[in-house]
């Protein structure tokens, strides 16, 4: 009797053991708005890869690249924000418009190389992080870098003066002022009407980075690179704050955790990554022409308006920025 009654036991205690539910596991998708092979998407597919491997698989990131989501750049704060997707990597330049304290890195020439501009992110970053987490209601998990914005043109570029009478295909209100204050004539177009416009003549030039230069081709329809670095603009990854919140303190861990560890690759990848594209740029003949230190001298000092128009309007946090990125880059 004894042992029937153990034996009961044992079987009530396993059966109830196998109708409790294990911890659920969690599916996210993850927005990019590059294509597949992109350095951003690559990494956030990394990143995604972190996260599932720290987390034992409980908490899983489904990267949907190239905008498959349907989301477009510039609206992706108020998509993460409003839990559309609770992962998103965003240009913050583009959603620039939605948070002022976000547009000092569109400023032109304000950072020369990818070390300043790591400069800029880091002091920049708990105004960053502030903004996000208070307005818009997400975290960010890591920040890295783009190619700097050059200039790629029909013909050679050596001097402020040279750029004079350029049709320049622009990409924001920042570049299309530093094209007019050199006497050139910004155009915004949508870039599925780049090449064409090349070929037909409406525009001679174009201000980018180097990967979108090799995804256009641009050595079909152009035949120079001046490396300016306008501006150099950063990528950030967010994620939704309420879904953060609700995860497990280990899961959020580990997020937090996977995110610094992507936030150094891509900085340690950046300046390789903008080089490759320069080096099959050149092969298929496009050649680089590098800048004079008089002409970024010069060009420094006529954007000095464009700047300083913008420090005047901003809020607190943004002049702090400012002034101390000036301090420790020694300028």
């Amino acid at each position: 009797m004894k042992k029937t009654w153990t034996l009961m036991i044992v079987t009530v205690v396993a059966a109830a053991f196998l109708a409790t539910p294990c911890l659920a596991k969690t599916t996210w998708n993850a927005n990019s708005v590059w294509p597949p092979k992109n350095n951003h998407s690559v990494g956030l597919t990394e990143f995604a890869e972190k996260v599932k491997k720290a987390t034992n698989g409980e908490l899983e990131l489904v990267v949907s690249s190239g905008g498959a989501l349907g989301y477009k750049g510039p609206e992706l704060l108020k998509v993460v924000r409003d839990g559309l997707v609770p992962v998103s990597d965003m240009l913050i330049s583009g959603v620039a418009g939605d948070e002022k304290v976000f547009q000092i890195v569109t400023l032109p020439f304000l950072v020369r190389d990818f070390k300043e501009l790591k400069t800029l992110i880091d002091i920049s970053r708990p105004a960053f992080d502030k903004a996000a987490e208070g307005k818009w209601k997400q975290k960010i998990l890591y920040i890295a870098p783009w190619p700097g914005a050059g200039l790629w043109t029909k013909k050679k570029i050596t001097s402020v003066a040279d750029l004079k009478g350029l049709k320049t295909r622009t990409y924001d209100k920042n570049g299309a002022l530093v094209m007019e204050a050199v006497g050139a004539t910004p155009l915004a177009l949508p870039f599925s009407e780049v090449y064409t416009s090349l070929q037909t003549g409406v525009i001679d030039s174009v201000m980018t980075s180097t990967p979108t230069a090799v995804d256009a081709k641009f050595w079909e329809v152009l035949k120079y690179f001046e490396p300016l670095n306008i501006t150099i603009a950063t990528n950030m990854v967010t994620v939704n704050l309420a879904a953060f919140r609700k995860l497990p303190k280990a899961q959020q861990d580990a997020l937090v955790k996977a995110g610094k560890e992507m936030e150094t690759v891509m900085w340690e990848r950046g300046p390789k990554w903008d080089k490759d594209m320069e080096a099959i740029s050149n092969k298929n003949g496009i050649e680089t022409v590098k800048p004079s230190k008089q002409m970024i001298a010069d060009l420094e000092k006529i954007t000095q308006k464009i700047r300083a128009d913008w420090v005047k309007d901003a809020p607190p946090e943004g002049k702090k920025i400012y002034a101390d990125f000036l301090k420790k880059v020694g300028r």
